[in-house]
């Protein structure tokens, strides 16, 4: 199994096969327009212009299940993406990430991959939250907060997970490295 066997929906509730991304190399990432890591938009639109004709995609699924940081329509969450971060990468209908409601594609991410660990000075203040959310957080694949990043190579296998508080630069380093 890999990404292209999912099939995931648009803003527009249109079914999109993952294998149109055939040869590319993807990064998936679950985002929110109102966490303290909606600025790394801005950084992912930045990696995204100098590396699309490289053949890298970001595919863009808000999630509204992390302190409910994702309100609003698919519409009205393209629209802040688009305004206020000049976002040009897909962005997809807001799905669930964890739990029975949890998107195919995401129960394939959380279940062939473990979670990273948090780092930075972030970490004492998600460890606590998350910790009550899931008390084995450490011990599962779960996603764990907004912006958890899944690296995706040319054939569709998971290269790698980075958590919402991964180095940007250690993530660009490892698209230009799966990029070739």
């Amino acid at each position: 199994m890999n990404v292209y066997d999912f099939t995931v929906k648009t803003r527009k509730n249109e079914d999109v096969s993952l294998a149109d991304y055939k040869g590319k190399v993807l990064l998936i990432v679950n985002t929110a327009t109102a966490c303290g890591f909606t600025p790394q938009y801005k950084e992912l639109q930045s990696i995204y212009d100098e590396l699309k004709d490289k053949g890298l995609e970001i595919l863009d699924f808000p999630c509204n299940q992390f302190a409910e940081q994702a309100k609003g329509t698919d519409d009205e969450i393209h629209e802040f993406c688009t305004g206020r971060f000049g976002i040009k990468f897909p962005q997809f209908a807001k799905i669930d990430v964890n739990g029975e409601n949890a998107i195919p594609l995401y129960q394939w991410l959380t279940a062939s991959t473990k979670f990273e660990g948090f780092n930075g000075p972030a970490k004492l203040v998600l460890g606590p939250i998350v910790k009550k959310m899931d008390k084995d957080y450490k011990n599962n694949g779960n996603i764990k907060w907004n912006f958890t990043k899944f690296a995706i190579d040319r054939e569709g296998n998971i290269a790698a997970r980075f958590e919402p508080t991964a180095d940007m630069k250690e993530l660009r380093e490892k698209l230009i490295e799966l990029l070739g």
